[in-house]
């Protein structure tokens, strides 16, 4: 697996119309753009032709970006009304693709007027999106790179310690920590959940302090060179009840018996059922209601799924979260995400720090 250009991106694209059942498909979701063209700005579509055709269209406040970013292969247009622009580069095609999943009502009413009756519009959601779940090797780099920095940010940060801080005032450091370290932003917004409060699985921060004796949930993410991070570690801040800390030791178990199990070759349902047993067999199926995983990349939530209605098998290049977790209501919550690569043979982390229970002042 290598590197791939944004032509040979196109190029696989086009070899997927056919079977879509459209001449040309247009592509207007932003992350998809820049997967396809490397163009970073607001404003873009692309076009792409199983004859050749690639087509790029924006306006005149990218003229210099887009003839930086995109390869000599692409055809640029520069205009003030970027769908109108769409049926003039057509060529003749009368089958357009388009992603339902992306374009609204309004934009597909008006994407029909502008065709008009000899074009047929095509939905084929998910088309570059199934390309995009397998990474080259340069966006594995990337990968790596980001998942580097956020771990480096997060190890700084527990060296100011957690009890005695708000939450938000953590967030808040972690955040501005990696973007000081080189990260274009965090992936999302820092969870900083300590005690009874990290059995909320989207926890926002709080303007309350940390106590000593709990566990504090710690999930965040660095955005770098157009490729997120996400992990996830549970911290103890000093002698914990039995009960949490029996809590911590089944959702590591679950979560190093999920994590042996990706592989080419399971679904993602399969993984799933992995940690869910060890969590179930626990007394705790109630408790652990979210999906194990998802897939990590341009976007911090893509495919594939780890999940029971995860039905897509794991192959090489997929880049997926395993990230078991228990929540008690109005008492504890854990939970323990790495960020995983599914090799030729196995599996690659790419989080690295520490697992076993540590305990941060």
């Amino acid at each position: 697996m290598t590197a791939t250009t944004d032509l040979e991106r196109a190029g696989r694209v086009a070899a997927l119309l056919d079977d879509a059942g459209a001449d040309v498909l247009l592509v207007t979701n932003a992350v998809n753009v820049r997967w396809l063209t490397g163009f970073t700005g607001s404003s873009g579509l692309a076009l792409v032709g199983a004859d050749g055709l690639r087509e790029f269209v924006t306006d005149f406040r990218y003229l210099s970006q887009s003839a930086e970013q995109l390869d000599a292969g692409w055809e640029r247009h520069i205009v003030p009304d970027l769908a109108a622009a769409i049926p003039k580069l057509l060529d003749g095609a009368t089958r357009l693709g388009f992603d339902d999943a992306a374009v609204t009502v309004k934009d597909h009413g008006r994407l029909l007027e502008l065709v008009g009756d000899d074009v047929t519009l095509v939905p084929t959601a998910g088309l570059v999106e199934g390309l995009r779940a397998v990474k080259d090797d340069g966006e594995l780099d990337r990968l790596r790179a980001a998942a580097r920095l956020a771990d480096a940010a997060l190890q700084d940060v527990l060296t100011r310690g957690l009890v005695g801080r708000t939450e938000r005032d953590v967030g808040l450091d972690l955040e501005f920590t990696m973007r000081r370290m080189g990260a274009q932003a965090a992936s999302f917004p820092p969870i900083i959940a300590a005690g009874s409060h990290g059995a909320l699985p989207h926890a926002e921060p709080r303007d309350v302090k940390i106590p000593s004796g709990t566990l504090v949930v710690v999930d965040w993410g660095a955005q770098l060179d157009g490729y997120a991070s996400d992990c996830t570690r549970t911290y103890a801040t000093g002698d914990l009840d039995p009960r949490d800390a029996e809590i911590y030791a089944t959702v590591l178990e679950a979560q190093e018996a999920a994590l042996a199990a990706v592989r080419p070759g399971p679904t993602g349902k399969d993984v799933d059922a992995v940690a869910r047993a060890i969590i179930d067999g626990a007394g705790h199926a109630e408790h652990f209601g979210h999906g194990l995983g998802h897939g990590v990349g341009m976007e911090v939530h893509e495919g594939p799924r780890l999940s029971k209605l995860g039905t897509v098998a794991l192959a090489p290049g997929h880049v997926v979260t395993v990230e078991p977790g228990i929540y008690v209501p109005g008492a504890v919550g854990v939970r323990i995400e790495d960020l995983v690569v599914v090799t030729e043979d196995g599996h690659e982390v790419l989080s690295g720090l520490p697992k076993a229970l540590t305990t941060v002042g």
